[in-house]
Protein backbone atom coordinates (compact mmCIF):
# COMPACT_ATOMS: atom_id res chain seq x y z
CA UNK A 1 0.00 0.00 0.00
CA UNK A 2 1.49 3.44 -0.94
CA UNK A 3 1.15 6.24 1.79
CA UNK A 4 1.78 10.03 1.23
CA UNK A 5 2.18 11.88 4.18
CA UNK A 6 1.80 15.33 3.40
CA UNK A 7 3.37 17.80 5.49
CA UNK A 8 5.44 15.00 6.42
CA UNK A 9 8.43 17.61 7.98
CA UNK A 10 5.76 19.81 10.21
CA UNK A 11 4.62 18.75 14.02
CA UNK A 12 1.61 16.90 13.48
CA UNK A 13 3.42 14.93 10.43
CA UNK A 14 6.05 13.96 12.04
CA UNK A 15 3.71 12.28 15.05
CA UNK A 16 1.45 10.98 11.79
CA UNK A 17 5.14 8.96 11.18
CA UNK A 18 5.50 8.06 14.43
CA UNK A 19 1.91 6.54 14.48
CA UNK A 20 2.41 4.56 11.13
CA UNK A 21 5.23 2.43 13.08
CA UNK A 22 3.58 2.42 16.23
CA UNK A 23 0.76 0.92 15.20
CA UNK A 24 1.93 -1.40 12.09
CA UNK A 25 0.14 0.15 9.22
CA UNK A 26 0.25 -1.70 6.31
CA UNK A 27 2.68 0.70 4.61
CA UNK A 28 4.53 -0.80 1.67
CA UNK A 29 5.59 1.87 0.29
CA UNK A 30 6.16 5.66 1.92
CA UNK A 31 5.76 8.85 0.05
CA UNK A 32 6.31 11.59 2.29
CA UNK A 33 6.03 15.01 1.32
CA UNK A 34 6.64 18.68 1.86
CA UNK A 35 7.14 22.19 0.54
CA UNK A 36 9.65 22.75 -1.78
CA UNK A 37 11.68 24.21 0.38
CA UNK A 38 12.02 20.75 1.94
CA UNK A 39 12.46 18.75 -1.08
CA UNK A 40 15.04 16.72 -0.73
CA UNK A 41 15.45 16.41 2.82
CA UNK A 42 15.82 12.38 4.92
CA UNK A 43 13.42 11.50 7.04
CA UNK A 44 13.85 8.13 8.76
CA UNK A 45 10.57 5.38 8.80
CA UNK A 46 11.01 1.65 10.00
CA UNK A 47 14.62 1.93 10.11
CA UNK A 48 15.03 3.08 6.52
CA UNK A 49 15.97 6.82 5.12
CA UNK A 50 13.23 8.36 2.45
CA UNK A 51 13.92 11.70 0.83
CA UNK A 52 11.16 14.67 0.49
CA UNK A 53 9.43 14.64 -2.35
CA UNK A 54 7.22 17.35 -3.88
CA UNK A 55 3.16 17.01 -4.15
CA UNK A 56 2.88 16.73 -8.16
CA UNK A 57 5.71 13.99 -7.55
CA UNK A 58 3.58 12.50 -5.23
CA UNK A 59 0.34 12.65 -7.24
CA UNK A 60 2.29 11.33 -10.16
CA UNK A 61 2.83 8.16 -7.94
CA UNK A 62 -0.92 7.58 -7.06
CA UNK A 63 -0.72 6.75 -3.36
CA UNK A 64 -3.58 4.80 -2.41
CA UNK A 65 -3.85 7.12 0.39
CA UNK A 66 -2.84 10.69 1.45
CA UNK A 67 -2.50 11.75 5.13
CA UNK A 68 -2.60 15.32 5.23
CA UNK A 69 -1.35 17.86 7.71
CA UNK A 70 -0.22 20.91 5.56
CA UNK A 71 -2.39 24.14 6.05
CA UNK A 72 -5.76 24.48 4.50
CA UNK A 73 -4.42 26.48 1.34
CA UNK A 74 -2.72 23.53 0.23
CA UNK A 75 -5.19 21.31 1.20
CA UNK A 76 -8.05 23.34 -1.05
CA UNK A 77 -5.22 23.36 -4.39
CA UNK A 78 -3.83 19.20 -3.91
CA UNK A 79 -6.39 17.42 -2.08
CA UNK A 80 -8.35 17.64 -5.42
CA UNK A 81 -5.56 16.66 -7.45
CA UNK A 82 -4.72 13.51 -5.47
CA UNK A 83 -8.50 12.39 -5.19
CA UNK A 84 -8.24 12.84 -9.43
CA UNK A 85 -5.98 10.09 -9.66
CA UNK A 86 -7.77 7.86 -7.10
CA UNK A 87 -5.93 8.48 -3.68
CA UNK A 88 -8.20 8.79 -0.87
CA UNK A 89 -7.41 11.93 1.16
CA UNK A 90 -7.67 12.33 4.82
CA UNK A 91 -7.17 16.01 5.59
CA UNK A 92 -6.30 17.58 9.06
CA UNK A 93 -6.64 20.94 8.08
CA UNK A 94 -9.78 23.16 8.11
CA UNK A 95 -10.46 23.30 4.60
CA UNK A 96 -12.93 20.58 3.74
CA UNK A 97 -14.80 20.06 7.47
CA UNK A 98 -17.77 22.38 7.19
CA UNK A 99 -17.97 21.55 2.88
CA UNK A 100 -21.55 19.80 2.94
CA UNK A 101 -20.39 17.15 0.36
CA UNK A 102 -17.13 15.97 2.47
CA UNK A 103 -17.44 13.89 5.51
CA UNK A 104 -16.81 15.09 9.52
CA UNK A 105 -15.11 11.80 10.60
CA UNK A 106 -14.04 11.13 14.47
CA UNK A 107 -14.13 6.96 14.10
CA UNK A 108 -15.47 6.05 17.01
CA UNK A 109 -18.78 8.03 16.24
CA UNK A 110 -19.22 7.84 12.65
CA UNK A 111 -17.09 6.58 10.61
CA UNK A 112 -19.95 3.67 9.32
CA UNK A 113 -20.83 6.42 7.33
CA UNK A 114 -17.91 6.27 4.64
CA UNK A 115 -17.57 4.83 1.27
CA UNK A 116 -15.23 4.23 -1.36
CA UNK A 117 -16.57 7.34 -2.92
CA UNK A 118 -15.34 9.72 -0.70
CA UNK A 119 -12.08 10.42 -1.80
CA UNK A 120 -11.48 13.96 0.33
CA UNK A 121 -12.32 12.71 3.89
CA UNK A 122 -12.05 15.48 6.89
CA UNK A 123 -10.37 14.98 10.27
CA UNK A 124 -12.04 17.51 12.90
CA UNK A 125 -10.31 19.99 14.88
CA UNK A 126 -8.02 19.33 17.98
CA UNK A 127 -10.72 20.55 20.45
CA UNK A 128 -13.83 19.84 18.71
CA UNK A 129 -12.64 15.77 18.81
CA UNK A 130 -11.41 15.49 22.29
CA UNK A 131 -15.31 17.38 22.82
CA UNK A 132 -17.30 15.28 20.85
CA UNK A 133 -15.33 12.12 22.25
CA UNK A 134 -17.39 12.56 25.19
CA UNK A 135 -20.35 14.29 24.18
CA UNK A 136 -21.69 11.57 22.07
CA UNK A 137 -22.26 8.35 24.64
CA UNK A 138 -24.31 11.70 26.39
CA UNK A 139 -26.25 12.54 23.36
CA UNK A 140 -27.00 9.03 22.48
CA UNK A 141 -28.33 8.44 26.18
CA UNK A 142 -30.01 11.70 27.02
CA UNK A 143 -29.61 14.13 24.24
CA UNK A 144 -27.20 17.14 24.50
CA UNK A 145 -29.49 20.43 24.54
CA UNK A 146 -26.46 22.98 25.53
CA UNK A 147 -22.62 22.82 26.11
CA UNK A 148 -20.92 25.75 27.51
CA UNK A 149 -16.59 25.05 27.03
CA UNK A 150 -13.75 26.90 27.97
CA UNK A 151 -10.55 25.35 26.11
CA UNK A 152 -6.60 25.76 27.68
CA UNK A 153 -4.64 25.23 24.73
CA UNK A 154 -1.27 23.70 24.28
CA UNK A 155 0.99 25.83 22.04
CA UNK A 156 1.60 22.65 20.03
CA UNK A 157 -1.71 23.68 18.39
CA UNK A 158 -0.06 26.34 16.95
CA UNK A 159 3.55 24.68 15.88
CA UNK A 160 6.73 25.08 15.84
CA UNK A 161 7.09 28.22 15.93
CA UNK A 162 5.08 28.66 18.91
CA UNK A 163 6.88 25.85 21.05
CA UNK A 164 10.24 28.51 20.10
CA UNK A 165 8.81 31.41 21.26
CA UNK A 166 7.96 30.20 24.55
CA UNK A 167 11.82 28.27 24.50
CA UNK A 168 12.69 31.74 23.83
CA UNK A 169 10.85 33.48 26.58
CA UNK A 170 11.93 30.79 29.45
CA UNK A 171 15.42 31.51 28.08
CA UNK A 172 15.49 34.59 28.26
CA UNK A 173 16.17 34.94 24.54
CA UNK A 174 14.72 37.20 21.49
CA UNK A 175 13.68 35.93 18.63
CA UNK A 176 10.22 35.09 16.11
CA UNK A 177 6.67 35.43 17.45
CA UNK A 178 3.81 33.06 16.57
CA UNK A 179 1.67 35.52 19.18
CA UNK A 180 1.11 38.88 19.48
CA UNK A 181 2.03 38.67 23.18
CA UNK A 182 4.38 36.32 25.44
CA UNK A 183 3.14 33.11 25.89
CA UNK A 184 5.07 32.11 28.81
CA UNK A 185 3.06 32.72 32.22
CA UNK A 186 0.40 33.89 30.52
CA UNK A 187 -2.84 33.29 29.01
CA UNK A 188 -4.27 34.51 25.94
CA UNK A 189 -8.24 34.32 24.97
CA UNK A 190 -7.51 34.47 21.02
CA UNK A 191 -6.93 31.19 19.18
CA UNK A 192 -7.05 31.19 15.44
CA UNK A 193 -8.47 34.96 14.07
CA UNK A 194 -11.28 36.95 15.47
CA UNK A 195 -14.75 36.97 13.43
CA UNK A 196 -16.85 39.58 12.88
CA UNK A 197 -19.50 38.24 15.87
CA UNK A 198 -16.39 38.36 17.90
CA UNK A 199 -15.77 34.76 18.49
CA UNK A 200 -12.47 33.36 17.37
CA UNK A 201 -12.49 30.92 13.96
CA UNK A 202 -11.40 27.97 16.63
CA UNK A 203 -14.52 28.61 18.66
CA UNK A 204 -16.97 29.05 16.47
CA UNK A 205 -15.24 25.99 15.04
CA UNK A 206 -16.13 24.26 18.06
CA UNK A 207 -19.60 24.86 17.67
CA UNK A 208 -20.01 24.38 13.54
CA UNK A 209 -18.23 20.91 13.97
CA UNK A 210 -19.39 19.18 17.21
CA UNK A 211 -23.48 19.94 15.11
CA UNK A 212 -21.86 18.02 11.95
CA UNK A 213 -20.54 15.00 13.75
CA UNK A 214 -23.22 14.48 15.71
CA UNK A 215 -25.66 14.72 12.95
CA UNK A 216 -28.01 17.04 14.98
CA UNK A 217 -28.34 20.92 14.26
CA UNK A 218 -30.48 21.32 17.51
CA UNK A 219 -26.81 20.79 19.62
CA UNK A 220 -25.98 24.56 20.95
CA UNK A 221 -22.16 24.99 21.33
CA UNK A 222 -20.80 28.27 22.69
CA UNK A 223 -17.02 28.32 23.48
CA UNK A 224 -14.03 30.24 24.82
CA UNK A 225 -10.77 29.12 23.71
CA UNK A 226 -7.97 30.17 25.20
CA UNK A 227 -3.96 29.11 24.86
CA UNK A 228 -2.01 28.44 27.71
CA UNK A 229 2.19 27.78 28.11
CA UNK A 230 1.68 24.36 27.87
CA UNK A 231 3.49 22.52 25.48
CA UNK A 232 1.27 19.21 24.73
CA UNK A 233 -2.44 18.37 25.52
CA UNK A 234 -5.50 20.52 25.18
CA UNK A 235 -7.78 20.86 28.73
CA UNK A 236 -11.69 21.80 28.49
CA UNK A 237 -13.89 22.99 30.92
CA UNK A 238 -17.18 21.69 29.83
CA UNK A 239 -20.63 22.61 31.26
CA UNK A 240 -22.98 20.50 29.73
CA UNK A 241 -27.10 20.33 29.31
CA UNK A 242 -28.69 17.19 28.97
CA UNK A 243 -32.42 16.51 27.86
CA UNK A 244 -32.84 13.90 29.96
CA UNK A 245 -32.41 12.84 33.15
CA UNK A 246 -29.18 11.39 34.78
CA UNK A 247 -27.07 10.57 37.68
CA UNK A 248 -23.02 11.27 37.96
CA UNK A 249 -22.61 7.93 38.88
CA UNK A 250 -24.89 7.35 35.32
CA UNK A 251 -22.42 9.66 33.46
CA UNK A 252 -19.26 8.22 35.36
CA UNK A 253 -20.30 4.88 34.23
CA UNK A 254 -20.91 5.93 30.37
CA UNK A 255 -17.41 7.23 30.21
CA UNK A 256 -16.02 4.46 31.80
CA UNK A 257 -17.01 2.16 28.88
CA UNK A 258 -16.69 4.10 25.90
CA UNK A 259 -14.06 3.01 23.36
CA UNK A 260 -11.22 5.98 23.33
CA UNK A 261 -12.56 7.26 26.77
CA UNK A 262 -10.28 7.31 29.84
CA UNK A 263 -12.23 8.26 33.32
CA UNK A 264 -9.95 9.70 35.67
CA UNK A 265 -12.24 10.62 38.37
CA UNK A 266 -11.59 10.27 42.10
CA UNK A 267 -11.18 13.88 43.92
CA UNK A 268 -10.42 12.14 47.56
CA UNK A 269 -6.83 10.85 45.93
CA UNK A 270 -6.50 13.88 43.93
CA UNK A 271 -7.44 11.84 40.45
CA UNK A 272 -8.22 14.15 37.24
CA UNK A 273 -6.84 14.29 33.84
CA UNK A 274 -4.11 16.41 32.96
CA UNK A 275 -2.33 17.46 29.96
CA UNK A 276 0.84 16.74 31.77
CA UNK A 277 0.13 12.84 32.21
CA UNK A 278 -2.35 12.94 28.55
CA UNK A 279 1.01 13.56 26.11
CA UNK A 280 1.70 10.16 23.70
CA UNK A 281 -1.01 8.89 24.77
CA UNK A 282 -4.18 8.17 22.55
CA UNK A 283 -7.16 8.05 24.34
CA UNK A 284 -9.51 11.15 25.37
CA UNK A 285 -9.28 11.79 29.47
CA UNK A 286 -12.54 12.64 31.51
CA UNK A 287 -12.89 13.62 35.29
CA UNK A 288 -14.33 16.41 37.60
CA UNK A 289 -17.67 15.16 36.43
CA UNK A 290 -19.85 16.73 38.97
CA UNK A 291 -23.54 17.96 38.79
CA UNK A 292 -24.53 21.58 38.46
CA UNK A 293 -26.60 22.77 41.35
CA UNK A 294 -27.84 25.96 39.81
CA UNK A 295 -30.18 24.20 36.84
CA UNK A 296 -32.22 20.55 35.92
CA UNK A 297 -29.81 17.67 34.50
CA UNK A 298 -26.76 20.04 33.74
CA UNK A 299 -23.43 18.47 34.39
CA UNK A 300 -19.62 19.95 34.44
CA UNK A 301 -16.20 17.96 32.95
CA UNK A 302 -13.44 18.22 32.64
CA UNK A 303 -11.92 16.91 29.08
CA UNK A 304 -7.70 16.46 28.25
CA UNK A 305 -6.23 15.07 25.54
CA UNK A 306 -3.20 15.06 23.47
CA UNK A 307 -3.58 17.86 20.39
CA UNK A 308 -1.25 16.57 18.03
CA UNK A 309 -2.46 12.91 18.85
CA UNK A 310 -6.17 11.96 18.76
CA UNK A 311 -6.56 15.63 18.68
CA UNK A 312 -4.79 15.40 15.10
CA UNK A 313 -2.81 12.39 13.87
CA UNK A 314 -4.14 9.62 15.72
CA UNK A 315 -7.89 10.45 14.63
CA UNK A 316 -6.54 10.60 11.13
CA UNK A 317 -4.43 7.17 10.66
CA UNK A 318 -7.41 5.58 12.81
CA UNK A 319 -9.70 6.48 10.18
CA UNK A 320 -7.47 5.56 7.49
CA UNK A 321 -7.36 1.51 9.48
CA UNK A 322 -11.28 1.78 9.51
CA UNK A 323 -10.80 2.22 5.13
CA UNK A 324 -8.18 -0.69 4.82
CA UNK A 325 -10.45 -2.86 7.51
CA UNK A 326 -13.35 -2.39 5.82
CA UNK A 327 -12.00 -2.64 2.28
CA UNK A 328 -12.89 0.75 0.98
CA UNK A 329 -9.24 1.64 -0.84
CA UNK A 330 -9.94 -1.74 -3.31
CA UNK A 331 -9.34 -0.72 -6.83
CA UNK A 332 -9.32 3.13 -5.94
CA UNK A 333 -6.00 3.96 -7.43
CA UNK A 334 -5.43 4.89 -11.22
CA UNK A 335 -3.48 2.20 -12.54
CA UNK A 336 -0.39 3.29 -14.40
Amino acid sequence: MKVAVVGATGMVGQVMLRLLEERSFPVTELIPVASERSVGKQIKFNNQEYSVLGLQTAVDLQPDIALFSAGGSTSLEWAPKFAEVGTTVVDNSSAWRMHPDHKLVVPEINANELTEDDKIIANPNCSTIQLVMALNPLHQAYGVNRVIVSTYQSISGTGVKAVQQMENERSGKTGEMAYPYAIDKNCLPHCDVFLDNDYTKEEMKLHNETKKILNDDSVQVVATAVRVPVQGGHSESVNVQLNKTATVGDIKKMMHETEGLTLKDNPEMNVYPMPLYSESKDDVFVGRIREDFTQPNTFNMWIVADNLRKGAATNAIQIAEYLVEKGLLKQNAVEA
